[in-house]
């Protein structure tokens, strides 16, 4: 084998992708975000004040995602702000609660929103959390028929059981029009 050959071998290229989280408040924005980064779950999280930020790097075939992760706080009061956070984004993960059907409800405004606000490009997951709890008010299939009328990527998960929450971000990672959309821009490769 070449050297030129070996490099290519251990090399990965390195990608960057903004993702942003919105959501009522208490819909577990953070939660999610804490369980991915760093596999932990704290019942009772304060609320987010503004916005929060976390990078977290997931490692996908021959590349590494580099995710910027937006916490936004669920709050009405900081929604003007939340315009900011979302510019420029590749993905943007509206959370509701499947246990309050308001949750959902707000969140079909979010992608109201961001289909009228957002960059063009941005892709959008739609994201059910704490399907682990029995009160559930928004069925699966009502979420996956809005998400399927409105091309949106969905999932649903528990971020209390860590159900679900890895996969939905290598499905992100992985997803031809997020791969495509973020593989225009310029490569970055790292040699081990």
């Amino acid at each position: 084998m070449s050297q030129k050959e070996t490099l290519a071998k251990d090399s990965l290229v390195i990608k960057q992708a903004k993702l942003v989280f919105l959501g009522e408040s208490s819909v577990g924005k953070s939660s999610i975000i804490l369980r991915f980064a760093s596999n932990i779950f704290q019942e009772n999280k304060e609320p987010t004040v503004g916005a929060a930020f976390m990078t977290q790097k997931c490692r996908l075939e021959d590349k590494i995602i580099k995710f910027e992760i937006w916490d936004t706080a669920g709050q009405e009061r900081f929604q003007s702000l939340a315009q900011m956070y979302y510019r420029n984004a590749h993905v943007a993960v509206v959370v509701y609660d499947v246990t309050n059907m308001d949750s959902f409800n707000r969140a079909k405004s979010w992608i109201k929103e961001l289909n009228n606000q957002a960059n063009s490009n941005i892709i959008i997951a739609l994201l059910g959390n704490k399907i682990d709890l029995s009160r559930r008010q928004v069925s699966t299939e009502i979420a996956k028929n809005y998400a399927l009328e409105f091309g949106l990527l969905f999932y649903e998960i528990s971020a209390r059981k860590d159900h679900g929450i890895r996969e939905v971000f290598t499905k992100i990672g992985t997803n031809t029009l997020f791969e495509n959309l973020i593989l225009k821009r310029e490569k970055i490769i790292i040699f081990f």
